[in-house]
């Protein structure tokens, strides 16, 4: 089997204009950048604004697991498949952040032969979206950081300075630093640090705007400290928003990129699935909505973390409504979740299967919490048993549900087009799509609301900070804003280890942030982290390039 960089290669890619032309946009919809990877102009969504939006298909998984999912391969895949199947399909994803590609995740630029191209690319600078963001996070630090310096005019109190200073990098280092050592005129010495750029809440806005002024809007709005008397100062107190605006003003507009199939790919923003929404932006999910008969997308992580914050939180913002979801799992995360160790995955052992069944139950049971009908992906790997498949299937038959096997990795949208299907028939149905919870119910309750209904949890648990904090934060005018738990991604309970369906536990709210400028309140649980390290063997040891630019290592 060749590696995904081979397959990347060896792919003869289309002219990005002709692959603008299959869902009709224009040369001059188009910026280029080189012969493969374009920016479309905003004005298209003008253009088209009066034409009726295609089916939104919402990709999502089961609690992820080192067996690996599939999440992103099948979100491609189900899309080259519609094309085979004659559907003007169009893919809509995140773009990758270089930590993870130059860490130990990898790319995210799915694989075999359902990816996006050119996969190195995309994998590293792309066009330079995540540098503007990182550029225009550390401009405001700079100017907060000045300000401070030049006689501090708002009064702030270094000690409640809540803007760090971000970058696209794992660098555990820089978690927590010191600044403005050096005298009296280095600076005013302050305990800051660094968070990766995909956490910057100047991502989550860019994913969750509507255009440039609305992007303005919402940066204006961002929280960067406190005064010594307790008054929020904001990015707009600091008067450089338009700077910040001028150096967003082509991130904005989303990448259109193509698959492995040569079928069209939009490819625009990442936020951290864990502190913001992990979602690709409102824009290129519109502009996709436009263009295609379908828009197939997807949500970081599971369906307790990625498609709920992609149903309360993108759908709400955005004005969306979605007509179906895929659940891809794979028998190796299930045989996980039933018990077996990563080294013993290959064994059939259709008693794991089954215990680890409850975790797909319960991701099912969260879709329909928001009356969307549901297909099972799975995801085959060489070493599944035609006996755990059915197995699978049954269960998911005895929920109403069907489960179609996907071999998109191996096959493209060959492999996939028993998905495809399935999904076609999915969005044909009647569905009652509404959010879990309203915007007046007070902050404690709707954070219940997802604790207890999605998660599963027996109810939740406060620090004394988290509940001077939600107190707070209702008081400032802020207690009618949606809520994005920050969690861990590897259970459904806010503790990593316990894996399968969890039941009998509390989740503990340890700490409560704002983004007031993405528009939404932060729970945070667990040890969760906003700047990864790199671990003992890092992919970026393994990534080279040659005299001839050939890359190898990068997957």
């Amino acid at each position: 089997m060749k590696t995904d960089i081979e397959i990347s290669q060896q792919t003869k890619l289309l002219p990005i204009q002709e692959v603008g032309r299959q869902v009709g946009l224009e040369e001059a919809d188009l910026e280029y950048y080189g012969p493969y990877k374009a920016k479309i102009s905003l004005e298209v969504l003008h253009r088209l604004k009066d034409r009726p939006d295609g089916k939104l298909v919402l990709v999502t998984a089961m609690t992820p697991t080192p067996a690996g999912e599939g999440k992103t391969t099948n979100t491609i895949g189900l899309t080259q498949a519609l094309w085979k199947m004659g559907k003007k399909a169009i893919l809509a994803i995140r773009e990758p952040s270089l930590g993870p590609s130059f860490g130990l995740k990898g790319g995210a630029a799915g694989g075999g032969y359902s990816q996006v191209l050119p996969m190195e690319d995309i994998n590293l600078h792309f066009t330079g979206d995540i540098h503007a963001v990182t550029t225009a996070h550390n401009l405001l630090a700079a100017v907060l950081d000045n300000s401070l310096q030049q006689g501090n005019p708002h009064n702030l109190d270094p000690r409640r300075i809540v803007w760090r200073r971000a970058m696209d990098m794992n660098e555990r280092a820089l978690r927590r630093i010191v600044i403005g050592l050096g005298g009296r005129t280095e600076g005013v010495p302050r305990e800051s640090g660094f968070d990766i750029s995909v956490a910057s809440e100047i991502m989550a806005i860019l994913c969750l705007a509507r255009d440039l002024m609305d992007l303005k809007e919402r940066i204006q709005k961002i929280i960067v400290g406190y005064t010594y008397d307790g008054r929020a100062v904001t990015a707009g107190d600091l008067g450089c928003i338009g700077a910040m605006a001028v150096l967003m003003k082509d991130a904005v507009k989303p990448n259109l990129v193509q698959t492995v199939d040569n079928t069209p790919a939009l490819i625009h923003g990442g936020p951290f699935a864990n502190i913001a929404h992990g979602c690709n932006s409102i824009l290129s999910t519109k502009m996709g909505l436009k263009l295609g008969e379908y828009l197939i997308t997807e949500a970081g992580f599971a369906a307790d973390l990625g498609a709920e914050k992609f149903f309360d939180l993108k759908c709400r913002i955005g004005d969306l409504r979605p007509d179906a979801v895929v659940l891809v799992i794979s028998i190796r995360s299930l045989k996980m979740h039933g018990g077996v160790a990563k080294a013993n995955l290959t064994a059939p052992n259709l008693e794991a299967v089954s215990r680890g069944l409850e975790n797909m139950e319960k991701h099912l049971e969260n879709i329909a919490l928001f009356g969307l009908p549901a297909v099972v992906s799975i995801n085959r790997f060489p070493t599944d048993t035609d006996e755990e498949i059915e197995l699978v299937r049954a269960r998911a038959r005895e929920l109403g549900v069907e489960a179609v096997l996907s071999e998109v990795f191996a096959k493209g949208g060959e492999g996939g087009l028993e998905l495809a299907d399935k999904v076609i028939a999915a969005c044909e149905k009647k569905n009652g799509f509404h959010y879990l919870y309203g915007l007046e119910m007070p902050l404690k309750e709707k954070i219940e609301a997802i604790c207890k209904q999605v998660y599963g949890a027996d109810g939740v648990d406060y620090s004394p900070e988290a509940e001077n904090a939600l107190t707070n934060f209702t008081s400032m005018g802020y207690g009618k804003l949606p809520i994005c738990v920050a969690k861990t991604q590897y259970s459904l309970s806010d503790d990593a280890g316990l894996l399968g369906r969890p039941r009998g536990f509390r989740i503990m709210v340890r700490e409560v942030r704002l983004s007031a400028g993405a528009g939404f309140i932060v729970p945070i649980t667990g040890n969760i982290m906003t700047m990864p390290g790199l671990p003992k063997h890092p992919a970026a040891l393994d990534i080279d390039i040659d005299a001839d630019g050939v890359i190898t290592g990068l997957f």
